[in-house]
């Protein structure tokens, strides 16, 4: 009879994000269970693992050394060694390292439990006062180029809220740039300091929060929630961007183009459905030749 494989356990951990209160029962359990804990910060994560009552071995695992700390961590899975996955705060991989590590503890077959708990993100959303049902967490932009544009356009056309990172010296100048896409009256919440003494969120549009933050520069951990765009925003758009198909299908096909490729040429550079396309160049061929 075969010997089954050796499976151990990760455990991705949330831990507080600022009150140390907010460690759950279950992740105090989980921290003294396991044989070690895989620790952004070893400091930061050992007077949590104390306060736990945990005898367990911290190991640093950071965005520079996951990879390298890998072979490591399967090796002592194999073993049969419980471990636990801990970031500085919050849900480990949320904006944090991780991922490279889950998805090869999961590759070698062995198990990956999630103990919830405290999240940024979510502490954010909900008492920000915007709409929650579905939203986009996007972490923290890119500082500059191409990248940082295509972000904040994806923010100022989404129908979801988005949810931002950001650091305290870069708040004012995020909310400036997102007043300039979004358009100064769009809805923010922005978070500081969640869950600890000086908690603070500021609600209001863009402008007039990138204002009050331009006279009282903020400090601590920034979480920003921004509204999504309005229906009557969304019908607008439509609208453009069906007049600037219908006038470059109209170009095409008076330039002998076939319908067909016209549709696609239309859905390319407009960046439209192909079915949508399809259809505004045979409402448009039909049109013309009833004319």
């Amino acid at each position: 009879m075969k010997t089954p494989p050796a499976v151990g356990t990760l455990y991705v951990v949330s831990t507080p994000i600022g009150n140390l209160g907010d460690l759950s029962p279950r992740a105090e359990e989980t921290l003294r269970k396991v044989g070690r804990i895989l620790a952004e910060d070893t400091r930061r994560s050992r007077i949590l693992a104390e306060r736990a009552g945990s005898k367990a071995r911290l190991v640093s695992l950071h965005e520079h050394n996951e990879l390298k700390r890998t072979d490591a961590v399967l090796g002592w899975l194999a073993a049969r060694e419980d471990l636990a996955l801990v970031s500085d705060a919050g849900t480990p991989l949320v904006s944090d390292p991780g991922a490279k590590l889950v998805a090869a503890v999961l590759e070698a077959g062995h198990r990956v439990v999630p103990i919830p708990g405290p999240s940024a993100v979510i502490a954010a959303l909900v008492a920000s006062g915007l709409p929650s049902e579905r939203f986009t967490f996007l972490g923290f932009p890119e500082r500059k180029g191409r990248a940082r544009h295509d972000l904040l356009l994806r923010v100022s056309q989404t129908r979801e809220s988005v949810v931002l990172f950001e650091s305290p010296h870069r708040l004012v100048a995020l909310l400036g740039a997102l007043a300039e896409v979004c358009g100064p009256d769009r809805l923010v919440s922005v978070a500081r300091e969640l869950t600890k003494i000086h908690e603070e969120v500021r609600r209001g549009t863009l402008s007039e929060v990138a204002s009050y933050y331009e006279a009282n520069p903020p400090k601590g951990e920034v979480t920003l929630v921004v509204s999504p765009t309005a229906v009557e925003e969304r019908r607008e758009d439509r609208e453009h961007q069906e007049e600037e198909a219908r006038l470059l299908a109209r170009e095409l096909l008076g330039g002998g183009m076939k319908p067909s490729t016209a549709a696609k040429e239309v859905a390319v550079r407009l960046d439209l459905a192909r079915n949508e396309a399809y259809r505004i160049v045979h409402d448009l061929e039909k049109k013309t030749s009833t004319e």
